[in-house]
């Protein structure tokens, strides 16, 4: 029971870690990549697609991205999306292709980025906790309801600790890493 609960919270934790790394991925720095363009939903006959299931994406450059929409019909409602997007840019459409080159970020809006990412950063800490607080309480109740002894649950618990902060620690690592390249020039 208790080996079923820890490996249960463990999953979650994972989870947690794999939402942040992709909340990570999605925030913009200087450079283009399509994770960018993750959380861009379009327009698409009457309901909202992301646009990644519309269109293929080619960074030519640093600061380049090209997206090939698969439907030529739905380039107007890309372009509208991109624009509405909160990644500050103004798409040019050339008939085929959509050309999207992101501005050189300024130091008000790398901070602001950092910010962002710190906030990422502890709604997934406060994910993993909350992970772990669910899995104490059924360890503590099978303890009071006398399924396992005091000294397993114990264990248990400085079992489940460990792997909170393993989590914790790699939620740290992965946000001051996305730090560093928000904030290199």
């Amino acid at each position: 029971m208790i080996d079923e609960t820890l490996l249960e919270a463990e999953e979650k934790m994972d989870k947690a870690l794999e939402v942040a790394k992709e909340d990570f991925a999605a925030i913009r720095t200087g450079r283009a990549n399509a994770a960018m363009f993750s959380k861009i939903f379009v327009e698409y006959y009457g309901s909202p697609t992301p646009l990644q299931q519309l269109a293929s994406f080619n960074v030519t450059e640093a600061r380049t991205v090209l997206i090939s929409p698969f439907d030529k019909t739905a380039m107007t409602a890309i372009e509208k999306a991109l624009r509405d997007s909160d990644l500050g840019v103004n798409p040019a459409n050339d008939g085929n292709v959509i050309r999207v080159v992101l501005p050189a970020l300024t130091e008000e809006r790398r901070r602001d980025y950092v910010k962002l990412a710190k906030s990422k950063a502890e709604e997934a800490r406060v994910s993993v906790r909350s992970v772990r607080r669910k899995a104490k309480d059924l360890i503590d109740r099978a303890v009071k309801d006398g399924e396992i002894g005091e000294d397993e649950g114990s264990r248990a618990e400085k079992e489940l600790d460990a792997v909170t902060k393993r989590h914790t620690d790699e939620i740290d690592v992965i946000l001051a890493a996305k730090e560093a390249e928000l904030l290199e020039v």
